[in-house]
């Protein structure tokens, strides 16, 4: 059991160091530009659409620079992060819903509570553990998608070449020790506006 744990720890720590490069992809829409079904020209709107989200987050408070996470996908806003009010949360609602050619809003972010550091730190785990079970599964296109974890509850965001790679998806994050809930915002490749050719 220990050795099991060293192991999956050392590979979590190397491939968490090699992820970093190819996850954003070239217009940081968290899906490598190689594996990304989306159209170039569906890129590039996503892409200048999370400029103007993020431009206007931080606007609207510096502090959410740090705190509130936002990933578009195909026109489709999902939000993530935390707040110190319910208001404030529907204040980036409202200001995600403003921008041009958005499709569809998720609003996952949580009201602030005491920090815990065992918690963080278990958090981070979960998450690790969970890219390093994506990547090691040949069947699933990991750098397609982006996961939080906040408090024992994984957030999952990507876009899945078919249905039973999204099943693989859902069921290897339910296989992760001590997660309470699993919520996912999965596109399916058919579900896209535009495809490439």
């Amino acid at each position: 059991m220990k050795n099991k744990f060293l192991l999956i720890t050392s590979l979590v720590l190397i491939l968490y160091g090699c992820a970093g490069v190819s996850s954003k992809g070239v217009f940081g829409t968290g899906v490598s530009v190689a594996f990304d079904p989306r159209s170039v020209g569906t890129q590039i709107d996503d892409s200048i659409m999370q400029k103007s989200l993020s431009t206007k987050i931080i606007l609207l408070d510096k502090s959410y620079f740090l705190s509130v996470k936002s990933k578009v996908l195909d026109g489709r806003i999902f939000l993530t992060g935390k707040v110190d009010n319910p208001e404030e949360k529907l204040k980036l609602t409202k200001l995600a819903w403003e921008i041009q050619g958005v499709r569809s809003v998720r609003n996952d972010i949580k009201i602030k509570e005491e920090f815990s550091f065992k918690q963080s730190a278990k958090d981070l785990l979960i998450t690790s553990q969970l890219r390093t079970a994506l990547v090691i599964n040949k069947k699933i296109k990991s750098s397609n998608y982006q996961i939080d974890t906040y408090k024992r509850k994984i957030y999952l965001y990507g876009i899945s070449m078919s249905e039973e790679e999204k099943d693989l998806v859902l069921d290897e994050a339910k296989q992760i020790l001590d997660v309470d809930d699993v919520v996912a915002s999965i596109l399916l490749v058919e579900d896209l506006r535009i495809q490439k050719n």
